[in-house]
């Protein structure tokens, strides 16, 4: 997969959607294959972060993208393809929960580095355990908030796109929500 792939870049960083290339996919395999290099990663990422199984999100990633190529002529927005595809995302995702429902705590998708400091891999554990349940109990649209911005690397456009909402009320859930988990990892650990 591609070095400089979405999730290493912030979203200041990462271009924009080459809308030639949308036109492109639309009547060109090879095409497409560059779209599907360059979301591939987030989207299994974010399926995984949902199924909880490799073997299901590698599934579901494949019946994303086979979706995607069927029906990429229908998009008529070619700028809303990161929103489009991870709607097709969702809606596997969702197929599957159907038979069977699991949920993977969102620190388990994510590599965390540790330092070589023992009493900081400890404070970092501790921490880690503390927000892996605050996070599992949250409810399931504020999971999938952390879910779109973190391990799918949306931007906010694009989250308010997919979720049917205001840029700015995504915007104002999303920081609302990480500033009481800070306070309550902060008050756990005091």
């Amino acid at each position: 997969m591609a070095e400089s792939s979405r999730e290493t870049m912030t979203e200041s960083q990462r271009p924009e959607v080459d809308i030639g290339l949308v036109k492109a996919a639309k009547g060109d395999p090879r095409a497409f294959a560059e779209l599907y290099q360059s979301f591939v990663e987030p989207v299994f990422r974010y399926l995984y972060s949902r199924t909880g199984n490799v073997h299901d999100a590698e599934d579901a990633t494949a019946q994303t993208f086979l979706v995607a190529f069927e029906t990429i002529a229908s998009l008529r927005q070619e700028e809303h393809l990161a929103s489009w595809l991870f709607s097709i995302a969702r809606h596997k995702v969702m197929d599957q929960y159907r038979t069977q429902k699991r949920i993977v705590s969102i620190d388990f998708v994510a590599e965390i580095t540790t330092e070589k400091d023992p009493l900081s891999e400890v404070i970092r554990s501790e921490q880690s355990a503390t927000l892996a349940q605050l996070i599992a109990a949250l409810p399931e649209d504020e999971r999938e908030l952390l879910r779109l911005r973190f391990l799918a690397s949306l931007s906010f456009p694009e989250m308010a796109r997919l979720l049917r909402r205001n840029e700015e009320a995504v915007k104002k859930s999303l920081y609302r929500l990480l500033a009481r988990l800070h306070d309550q990892v902060e008050v756990t650990h005091d």
